[in-house]
């Protein structure tokens, strides 16, 4: 029983998150990549006698490979606090409508406010009605 719990915990939030999980995914594949292709490269500059560009190579290497990680790690971390922002910008947008709504009530007379909770609205057929 434990082991179904545990598979529909981890299929739910798989389903939940699955636009951030793979692209985290993809970003460590690219990061992998990198380290394939600087192999080629440096096999290809030796073979050239260029080696003043293995230098290049390398730096750029490391940029691609820590800029995928640290995007990565970065969005495996606020994947879970979407939600808590997203319920604090509600709370706060309700607080906002509040006041908006209230300002809006006030703006009537007194005249007016008597004409709009009056029970008992007559017409003129009403009035000949009754006449």
């Amino acid at each position: 029983m434990f082991k179904q719990v545990k598979s529909a915990v981890f299929w739910y939030y798989l389903f939940k998150f699955r636009k951030r999980i793979t692209l985290v995914v993809l970003l460590l594949i690219i990061a992998l990549f990198a380290n394939v292709i600087y192999s080629d490269v440096v096999e290809y500059l030796k073979l050239k006698d260029k080696l003043q560009y293995l230098e290049i190579a390398l730096i750029s290497k490391w940029i691609v490979i820590i800029f995928n990680l640290v995007f990565s790690i970065y969005l495996f971390l606020t994947m879970f606090k979407k939600e808590e922002i997203q319920e604090e910008k509600k709370i706060k947008k309700e607080k906002i409508v509040e006041p908006v709504k209230k300002e809006k009530e006030e703006k009537f007379t007194q005249r007016e406010k008597e004409f709009l909770y009056k029970k008992k609205i007559r017409s003129k057929a009403d009035l000949l009605v009754e006449k």
